[in-house]
């Protein structure tokens, strides 16, 4: 591909899905410093790739009805794109990188699609696990841009600095010690690790690391966030409400974050604050953090609802991992 050419990345969600893509849009503004690339998403998500340095404009579906494709659709013709790639693998998303326009449209090989009914609207699939020894879903996007000609990508998350007042907060109510972020809610809830046992590892993270614990939470995890102070012995703090920016730039500056698979794990690891994390229905070789340093305590081997929203079972898998063992992923961490 020529470096004139302009380039649709679709990725309309989820955010932790997002933020394992910004390396494929790096990688090809590296490789094509002066093609056009843009990004079609979903509404709620455009906050993360606002802070995204090398994505030229944000393209927004803002309703889910015929009304808000036939609008998105006639803005994305307009543009004319030489190549559109979907890396998403459902069939929303195949269908709109199909209605842009583009001379090629670029997908994965029908045994890697959430949907496979995606795999029409190709003009050419890619297997991502081919001569790959990584199964990240990292590597697996960066495959797919190397068929626009990008050789040996870098993983690389080019994400602006902004000002934070929630950040600003917490550094004033740490007083320069350092601070940890926790993080125990997850749209799934299976995902979720007790909150009791969360107030547990914060008071580890206070009296035998001298981390200041913040406890984040999103809208409707307020009460998780206040039942791990409470579990805390007076040692955790509420963090201050966070738009996803103050949650990008407080994560900068932590020195730990303790998340099971959701948003906030991935936007820290993007930014390289050392993680620790907690996996059960989701495979962490897959979808956790990347860094060699960071060490994930994980269920998935034993959990019996591998990638379903809710547990099936009748022993919950997060429920064998106790203190104990995180607290030695913590120690591990921060040696």
């Amino acid at each position: 591909m020529t470096p004139g050419h302009s380039i649709l990345i679709v990725r309309l969600g989820a955010l932790g899905d997002i933020v394992h893509a910004i390396p494929a849009a790096a990688a090809l503004r590296a490789a094509l410093p002066s093609a056009r690339i843009d990004w079609l998403v979903d509404a709620k998500h455009r906050e993360i790739l606002d802070l995204v340095t090398c994505i030229d404009r944000v393209v927004v579906l803002d309703r889910s009805t015929p009304a808000g494709w036939v609008s998105v659709t006639r803005e994305l013709r307009g543009a004319r794109y030489d190549a559109a790639l979907d890396l998403q693998g459902l069939m929303k998303s195949a269908v709109l990188a199909r209605a842009s326009g583009a001379a090629r449209v670029l997908g994965f090989s029908i045994w890697h699609l959430r949907e496979k009914g995606a795999r029409p609207f190709y003009s050419e699939s890619l297997d991502p696990t081919r001569d790959s020894a990584h199964g990240h879903v990292i590597h697996k996007n960066l495959r797919l841009v190397e068929a626009l000609g990008v050789r040996d990508p870098r993983i690389e998350f080019p994400l602006r600095r902004v000002p934070s007042r929630a950040r600003d907060t917490i550094l004033t109510e740490s007083a320069g010690a350092p601070y940890a972020l926790l993080n125990p809610g997850a749209a799934w809830p299976n995902k979720r690790w007790y909150t009791h046992r969360f107030g547990e590892l914060a008071a580890f993270l206070s009296d035998v690391r001298g981390l200041v614990p913040f406890v984040l939470w999103g809208p409707g995890e307020e009460e998780l966030a206040h039942h791990v102070i409470e579990s805390s012995h007076g040692t955790a703090r509420l963090a201050p409400p966070t738009r996803l920016a103050d949650l990008v730039e407080a994560s900068r500056d932590a020195a730990l974050m303790v998340s099971g698979d959701t948003g906030p794990l991935h936007i820290a690891t993007a930014v390289g604050t050392p993680v620790v994390s907690i996996f059960g229905p989701t495979d962490p070789v897959r979808n956790g953090p990347w860094a060699a340093d960071d060490v994930s305590v994980s269920r998935f081997d034993a959990c019996g609802c591998h990638y379903d929203r809710r547990c099936r079972q009748k022993h919950w898998c997060l429920k064998t991992i106790d203190v104990t063992e995180v607290t030695a992923a913590v120690q591990q961490r921060l040696r």
